[in-house]
């Protein structure tokens, strides 16, 4: 089994395909592709082991109850004129 919630381009996805229709491997867990959104023609959709997800994995109950707060304090201090991160 080939997990990846990581980069899709860690992968040759040619490769990967080409081991999955041999049954070399028992199958692959996808969370991330070379090309996102994974395209609705894409073979990976059409063989019988893979398990796809639209790059969610990173998906918890703790990350969201970490990342939306952050998110609404950043956006209540921008618009209070003091933001709390800046690039550059």
């Amino acid at each position: 089994m080939l997990v990846n919630a990581s980069r899709g381009p860690l992968v040759d996805t040619d490769a990967l395909v080409r081991t999955l229709q041999a049954e070399r491997i028992g199958g692959a867990a996808l969370d991330v592709y070379d090309v996102e959104p994974l395209p609705a023609d894409h073979i990976l959709r059409s063989l019988p082991r893979p398990v796809l997800t639209p790059h969610i994995g990173y998906i918890t109950d703790h990350t969201y109850r970490v990342f939306y707060p952050q998110v609404v304090y950043a956006i209540l201090a921008w618009l209070a004129g003091s933001p709390i991160r800046q690039l550059g």
